[in-house]
């Protein structure tokens, strides 16, 4: 085994694919399975680097969440939560609705974050992803966009907590990462910045780029709103204008990443234009910034992406890749992984790494848009 692969951990179990609403909702964890029998049917992923999540604890929980939310979600796994609790915890709607044993498999999705920090932070591990997490949605006493449990915020506050730890979250969601916002906006010890579509037209509809924190946590929420059918060169452009001065500023002892992919043009919930060619090269310039500001210390998430056969796969893959940094890949997917689930895709799955940009539109207004992107990433970075 090369010494990268002794590096980097990859937490995956069956089990996190029991964390599903019901069998037509958009999250589908099935998206994890595909990722990670790819990765092995390539030859990219090894057995002796698969982390196995544990069952995060009452007390875990509760560094972000409150008491009462907890035990509602316990009630709810047994189906004896009352309506009206229900709508008060935000498990009344199609988003985010009950499912059997739901406390369980969310708390093993914290879990699963937990260990691989501890295991990052105590040199077991350089670095690690937890691809089925990501539930950067959910709020201290509600559920929200198919999140119960906030596995980001959970894993950020317990590394400055348990460790003293200056935590920096970077999240590229299409999707802001309002659940992680909230839970720290009055707060100091943890920063969050988050790169996504405006929320004009898309849920939740904050992370304007004037939410900046409150009280002691002003300037520790960096937002930057980006236009719909925002495509790859601006996307680009704008990130690294703006993370890399906040990095630099805050130098944080380790670094959380969300890597949604939902800013694929394919995605079915968003109105976002870019390529695999973006979501190859974030995790790369996220895994720099790890190796020259935290000593290489990053825990990569996963996150929202819908198109769970054409893109997630292919783009979670180089999240993984990234942290061993192995090359972006070229060429032939594995003919053993295209055999194996062709037959339950509702479409013709790809076939190689490269995005074939299948029924990509080009924009009109391309030029439009990127201005408007980087008039407000020049803002933020004015602030750092």
């Amino acid at each position: 085994m090369s010494q990268n692969n002794k590096q980097t951990g990859y937490v995956y179990s069956n089990q996190l694919m029991q964390y599903r609403f019901s069998n037509d909702h958009p999250f589908n964890q099935m998206r994890l399975k595909l990722t990670t029998e790819l990765l092995i049917d390539a030859g990219l992923l090894t057995a002796d680097q698969i982390i196995t999540p544990r069952i995060a604890t009452d007390e875990e929980l509760t560094l972000i969440h409150s008491y009462d939310y907890v035990n509602a979600i316990k009630h709810a796994s047994h189906g004896i939560l009352s309506p009206s609790e229900a709508k008060k915890y935000g498990l009344a709607d199609e988003d985010t609705s009950q499912f059997k044993h739901m406390h369980q498999h969310s708390a093993r999705i914290v879990g699963g974050a937990l260990k691989l920090a501890d295991m990052i932070v105590n040199d077991e591990l350089q670095n690690g992803c937890h691809l089925g997490g990501g539930l950067h949605h959910a709020l201290p006493g509600r559920a929200n966009g198919f999140c119960i449990y906030n596995d980001v915020a959970i894993t950020a506050k317990y590394l400055s907590k348990q460790y003293g730890l200056r935590v920096m979250v970077i999240d590229t969601d299409a999707h802001h990462g309002d659940g992680v916002q909230w839970s720290f906006y009055t707060e100091n010890d943890i920063l969050n910045y988050s790169i996504h579509e405006t929320g004009k037209f898309l849920f939740p509809g904050s992370g304007h780029y004037t939410e900046r924190g409150k009280e002691q946590g002003f300037s520790y929420s960096v937002n930057v709103p980006l236009e719909p059918y925002t495509e790859d060169e601006s996307f680009i452009e704008c990130f690294k204008k703006t993370v890399t001065p906040v990095v630099q500023s805050y130098q944080p002892d380790i670094l959380l990443s969300v890597h949604g992919v939902d800013i694929h043009y394919l995605d079915p919930l968003t109105h976002m234009n870019c390529t695999l060619d973006a979501l190859y090269e974030v995790p790369y310039y996220i895994k720099y910034l790890a190796d020259t500001y935290t000593n290489g210390k990053v825990l990569m998430f996963g996150g929202g992406g819908y198109n769970i056969w054409r893109v997630v796969p292919r783009a979670w893959s180089h999240v993984f890749l990234s942290l061993m940094d192995m090359p972006i890949q070229h060429g032939d997917l594995p003919e053993e992984w295209i055999s194996k689930w062709q037959h339950y895709a509702p479409l013709d799955l790809p076939t190689t790494w490269d995005d074939k940009r299948l029924d990509y539109m080009e924009i009109p207004r391309t030029a439009e848009i990127s201005a408007k992107n980087l008039k407000h990433a020049n803002q933020v970075a004015s602030w750092f």
